[in-house]
């Protein structure tokens, strides 16, 4: 790339910095993205990744000194509308769409022109562009309707509709089911061979190497390395992000309780049916299955969110009653949901302000004023026992890295001292390192007598923390299996089909042959 007679990139970064608050985030950081090349952009959560891309996107201005180009010009000033005529797409991890629109409306947004707004143009340009791509989805439907994972390809179509000359993906892959993820890599490949430059931003080291052409890694704010991708493998890559060599080792739990902490019978609505399960104490269940298995369905009508219709839940052999997210917090149940910028975080907020938001009356003083010097202690011990960075709590949380934000979210519910811990997607959109650490955590957890349910779609990290295993499939459990006697093709054959795996005949066995358990079969394992 960029050899004599090559074209100047189309877009190219130099010495780019930038200061928050005297903290280097960017230390004179460099890259340069081609037409129709994959440039994978990786590095632990701070790193400078996002800011990097804000810069290149127009959001935020870099320190003196730092230079962009495009098209071998120099842009002295560049703002989110001149880097949208220049063809500059960000597809950022955060859905930046309005759910109360339809999805045609959020497609064109700020894209017609003249004074009538024409709905059943834009309806039509809708279809035409999902045909293009080769999707289903009807314009009319209303955005919010959709789940993550949809709203997230309604703006990868949006991005890539919009005459873009270099697309950039910021962790496009973390809300999207199998059968969307080979859509968004079928997408990049067009992109390629219409030659546009892509820029990939990836903690998931498969598919970096899957689509890469050149890697650029970042490490506290500097490059480190930027070469072909055939010049890496996962270990030095590893190696690069982090500083250091990390081992993965499972983190199984060696002296299992006997103690039934926390029990649901025949839960039911109209998105789960017939959910029954118990987690012991000091015990980590995993629960997995496809996207659209009913996993955060079934957490939410445990935590209130979702309207109980039928069913019995039990703490420590007491029969609760839940009724909303408050119910459940005075029970002793806490929820950390998966969508942390849709349901979690305060923006706008500080840290602190994001960290005791679910404890903010008991920080309060006999004058029902907040007792900033608890809030303080808090907010501190936080920061110290999760390791998040940097330690600065009155900081905008939206200024932080993803890791670090998960991080202030965890604490926010361990704040409430719960009993269960429902945790969903922990590590969505987190570097290895703070992977790593997250796990470290929730096994610390649960060996001091909490019990955990761990929701992840990821099966190596299921398998390597998880005591027990849940199957979900179609808003039931097909089966309950422990981890040390699972396989990831087991879980698969399972989530996807129902059944055990694909017998050495090459059939799959008759339904009627490996009944779901759902009704409570295998609660505690085979």
């Amino acid at each position: 790339m960029g050899g004599p007679g090559m074209p100047p990139p189309v877009i190219e970064a130099k010495k780019v910095s930038k200061t928050y608050s005297g903290i280097c985030v960017l230390d004179k950081v460099d890259l340069s993205i081609y037409q129709g090349e994959v440039h994978t952009l990786v590095g632990e959560n701070g790193a400078g990744k996002s800011t990097l891309i804000k810069i290149i996107a127009g959001e935020q201005q870099p320190d003196e000194g730092s230079e962009l180009l495009f098209a071998g010009e120099s842009i002295p000033y560049m703002t989110p509308t001149k880097s949208l005529q220049l063809g500059i797409s960000v597809i950022y991890q955060d859905i930046n769409m309005l759910p109360n629109l339809t999805i045609a409306e959020n497609l064109f947004m700020g894209r017609q022109t003249g004074l009538l707004f024409d709905r059943q143009g834009i309806i039509r340009e809708a279809k035409e562009a999902f045909r293009n791509v080769g999707l289903d989805i009807n314009p009319r439907t209303r955005l919010g309707d959709l789940s993550l994972g949809q709203q997230q390809l309604v703006a990868i179509v949006k991005a890539v509709t919009a005459n873009a000359k270099v697309v950039i993906m910021d962790e496009p892959t973390s809300s999207l089911a199998g059968n969307e993820v080979e859509f968004l890599y079928r997408l990049t490949g067009e992109l390629k061979n219409k030659r546009i430059g892509v820029v990939y931003i990836s903690h998931k080291l498969d598919e970096v190497f899957k689509l890469a052409d050149r890697i650029t890694v970042l490490r506290d704010g500097k490059n480190v390395a930027c070469d072909r991708v055939d010049t890496f493998d996962t270990q030095s890559l590893v190696r690069l992000m982090v500083g250091r060599e990390l081992r993965f080792i499972p983190m199984l739990n060696k002296h299992p309780s006997d103690d039934v902490l926390f029990e649901v019978r025949h839960l039911g609505n109209r998105l789960v049916d017939d959910i029954s399960f118990a987690v012991r104490r000091n015990e980590i269940l995993g629960v997995t299955g496809l996207v659209g298995a009913g996993r955060s369905e079934m957490a939410q009508t445990i935590f209130g969110i979702q309207r109980l219709e039928r069913g019995e839940i039990y703490v420590h052999g007491e029969k609760v009653t839940i009724h909303s997210a408050q119910d459940a917090i005075k029970k002793g149940i806490s929820y950390l949901s998966e969508d942390r910028f849709g349901e979690g975080m305060f923006r706008g907020q500080s840290v602190a302000w994001n960290a005791t938001a679910a404890v903010i009356d008991a920080l309060k003083d006999a004058y029902r004023c907040l007792d900033y010097e608890r809030e303080n202690e808090m907010v501190a011990d936080n920061i110290k026992t999760l390791q998040i960075k940097p330690n600065r709590p009155q900081m905008h949380i939206e200024s932080m890295s993803g890791g670090n934000q998960q991080k202030v979210m965890l604490g926010r519910w361990l704040n409430t001292k719960p009993k269960v811990l429902i945790i969903d997607e922990p590590t969505c959109g987190v570097d290895v390192g703070t992977k790593q650490e997250i796990y470290r955590h929730l096994r610390h957890l649960a060996s001091r007598g909490m019990a955990i349910i761990l929701i992840s779609s990821d099966l190596p990290e299921v398998l390597s923390l998880s005591d027990r295993i849940v199957v979900m499939r179609q808003g039931r459990i097909v089966d309950t299996v422990n981890s040390s006697e699972a396989t990831m093709e087991d879980i698969l054959s399972k989530g996807l089909l129902g059944h055990r795996p694909i017998d050495e005949s090459g059939r799959v066995p008759d339904e009627e042959n490996h009944p779901r358990t759902g009704s409570g079969a295998g609660v505690f394992g085979p």
